[in-house]
């Protein structure tokens, strides 16, 4: 579903003009926004017919989500966010013509569940309210394992697509076995293509490995807007939001207590 803007630059440029037209002689002061001060009308006629189709366009129905998807918690895996990372690889591969064999988003930047029932755009919104941009990258399969590790140290593991994570052993002598989603190995030497986020490869969320990333194409595209295209692809097609299969990651307990009190070292 392609929105039209919400015309905040609009409306930005237009209170400029509406302020500019005061009296220029007037001194700044710092004045608190609170209830007590009474809305402007002139203003208000400006931002009425807009704020009405923001409104409406956030009403509008997307698709059906029977069962939800929920971000985990307590252990749980974070459903939710291998939908988004599937997505993003998905949309990668559109965006460049070719293959993107990983891709990986940060659970921090999810900011709702998807509960069950209709959604709608707002939905969205509330899931995705930054403007994070799809970003492609090369690492290697070595690197592409680093940054896998590196989610799960971090993190308890950041959502992914097209990997599958097994951490087995102690948290004083953990193992680690990566691979393909599929199960096959992973070839250190060779090249990939890797989709994840601007805001990831530019350090945030603290994955080193993902910073070595070479060749980063920016698709253009959002996260969220992406989320919306698959949302309307899904409606279009007569079918439902239904979350991916769990496995993806597997941590044993005593292992992400001692992540939860940043106790784990590899």
């Amino acid at each position: 579903m392609k929105l039209k803007p919400t015309s905040v630059l609009l409306i930005s440029a237009l209170l400029c003009l509406h302020l500019a037209a005061q009296s220029p002689s007037q001194k700044a002061e710092v004045i608190p926004i609170s209830a007590a001060i009474a809305e402007d009308a002139e203003i208000q006629k400006v931002i009425a017919p807009f704020a009405a189709e923001i409104k409406a366009s956030f009403d509008l129905p997307l698709v059906q989500a029977p069962q939800g998807l929920y971000r985990g918690r307590r252990g749980e895996e974070n459903l939710l966010g291998y939908w988004v990372s599937d997505v993003m690889q998905k949309a990668a591969e559109g965006a460049i013509g070719s293959p993107v064999r990983f891709a990986i988003t940060n659970a921090g930047g999810l900011r709702s569940n998807l509960r069950q029932g209709q959604l709608k755009v707002a939905d969205i919104f509330e899931l995705m309210p930054f403007e994070n941009e799809l970003l492609v990258i090369e690492l290697t399969g070595a690197e592409v394992i680093q940054v896998v590790k590196e989610s799960i140290v971090r993190r308890g593991g950041e959502p992914c697509s097209g990997v599958k994570a097994v951490v087995g052993g102690s948290p004083e002598a953990a193992t680690f076995r990566i691979t393909w989603a599929d199960g096959s190995p992973i070839d250190l030497e060779a090249t990939v293509k890797v989709a994840t986020t601007d805001y990831l490869y530019g350090g945030g969320d603290s994955i080193p490995a993902l910073r070595k990333g070479r060749k980063p194409f920016t698709t253009g595209l959002t996260l969220r807007q992406i989320l919306l295209d698959e949302c309307s692809r899904l409606a279009k097609e007569k079918q439902d939001l239904l979350a991916p299969a769990p496995g993806r990651c597997t941590i044993p307990v005593p292992i992400q207590e001692a992540i939860r009190d940043r106790k784990f070292k590899f």
